[in-house]
């Protein structure tokens, strides 16, 4: 891909995406495949005022080797300073921008459960930093880049690795709205109204619970939780400052009651979760709990996900995305959480985002937990959205209205 885009891509992502703030330090966390993108977000946050630019690497397939190699005490031992690392940073007012390239499968074969361990401690041992994110008290966004295995197994047929990522870039491009014409950054403001339109409506309906029914076999109730907020588009931090936390974005989220999900869901794109693809699976929930899944490929890691810690067996997320979406009319599946969820209706296990409650600043942990508010050191994301789905919401009273219908809204 050529500079001048590239460039472009990222001053988005600046701008529109974590919006650094004049004086601000910007973290950035560097997938290895993202480098020449990571070059050109410093130089565009130094642009737009940034006083510091922290830039840390990853590589995924050195991540392997560390599972593979080192035993599970070294695994499972996280050193304070990799947390204080982050935490003095936020704790001075800093954003964070991820910028990833992930392997599709690239923990296959591996034991699942040492993973998951690994996974378990840091995230214990992170959890005031997550909460920068998960409580939206600074600005943060998620990016992506190609790299040849993921681009070859997106776009199978392309005769060579650099056909792929050229056509894998096409389509990253296109879900961003970087077409090389339109002002990006223009298009995006007028994209966030539209989404604060919706969420309003939304908003105003105060459903009780929402229905969801589709051919697959999905016949699921949720729960919402008194004073939920929808939420879509642009976030705020606590100091006024908006900011778009995924790059792209198509969904309008909010937060279900984890007491109350009853039925049955069936995914319908695979799940990449931490390096493991979980194929064609379902779960079936109880007064909240999932009581039973399969799946037809990776159910091991499917499990470790439904068993990680107490609350990552209930909900914490419910997202309506149009199955008329641009993504989802793309009919590219990316095998990427990023852009997969942005083209279906989701669902996610794990921790809920208290953002999504009325009056979140002032309510106690314990007020969130009464409201049903899920707690996890977990949150991922799961797509269950089709092109016939429907969603009905329950109000107070017990009125019915559709949302959905094949697929996408009907109310506007």
């Amino acid at each position: 891909m050529n500079r001048e885009i590239i460039q472009t891509y990222a001053k988005l992502v600046i701008v529109k995406g974590v919006n650094v703030q004049k004086g601000q330090t910007l973290l950035i966390n560097a997938d290895i495949d993202t480098v020449d993108m990571a070059r050109a977000c410093v130089e565009e946050a130094y642009k737009a005022g940034a006083k510091e630019v922290v830039v840390t690497y990853r590589d995924e397939t050195i991540d392997r080797f560390h599972y593979q190699y080192q035993d599970l005490d070294t695994l499972t031992t996280v050193r304070d300073f990799q947390i204080a690392s982050k935490l003095e940073y936020f704790e001075e007012g800093a954003c964070i921008l991820n910028l990833i390239s992930r392997i599709p499968g690239i923990l296959n074969g591996l034991d699942v459960e040492k993973v998951n361990k690994h996974l378990h401690a840091f995230a214990l041992k992170s959890k005031k930093v997550r909460e920068y994110t998960m409580l939206s008290k600074t600005q943060w966004c998620i990016a992506a880049v190609p790299n040849k295995q993921w681009a070859m197994q997106v776009f199978p047929n392309c005769k060579d690795e650099e056909e792929a990522v050229e056509l894998l870039w096409k389509h990253i491009l296109a879900a961003v709205y970087v077409d090389g014409e339109k002002d990006p950054i223009e298009l995006w403001t007028k994209r966030d109204a539209v989404f604060a339109k919706r969420c309003q409506i939304l908003n105003d309906f105060r459903f009780q619970s929402l229905y969801f029914t589709n051919s697959m076999g999905t016949d699921l109730r949720i729960g919402l939780v008194e004073g939920h907020l929808w939420a879509g588009g642009s976030e705020k931090t606590p100091q006024g400052i908006s900011f778009n936390a995924n790059m792209p974005t198509e969904e309008i989220f909010s937060v279900p009651d984890f007491h109350v999900a009853e039925g049955i869901v069936y995914a319908s794109k695979p799940l990449l979760y931490n390096g493991s693809l979980i194929e064609d699976f379902w779960l079936s929930f109880e007064a909240g709990k999932v009581v039973d899944f399969d799946a037809k490929k990776g159910k091991e890691a499917l499990s470790q996900l439904v068993n990680f810690d107490a609350g990552s067996c209930r909900l914490g997320e419910v997202a309506l995305v149009p199955h008329n979406s641009p993504i989802s009319q793309s009919g590219v599946l990316f095998l990427n959480t990023l852009f997969d969820e942005n083209a279906s209706c989701h669902l996610a296990l794990g921790n809920a985002y208290p953002t999504c409650v009325e009056n979140n600043d002032t309510l106690s942990e314990e007020d969130f937990a009464r409201l049903g508010v899920n707690v996890s050191l977990v949150h991922e994301d799961f797509m269950f959205g089709t092109a016939d789905m429907k969603v009905v919401g329950t109000l107070h009273d017990g009125k019915k209205v559709t949302i959905f219908e094949n697929g996408n809204f009907v109310i506007e």
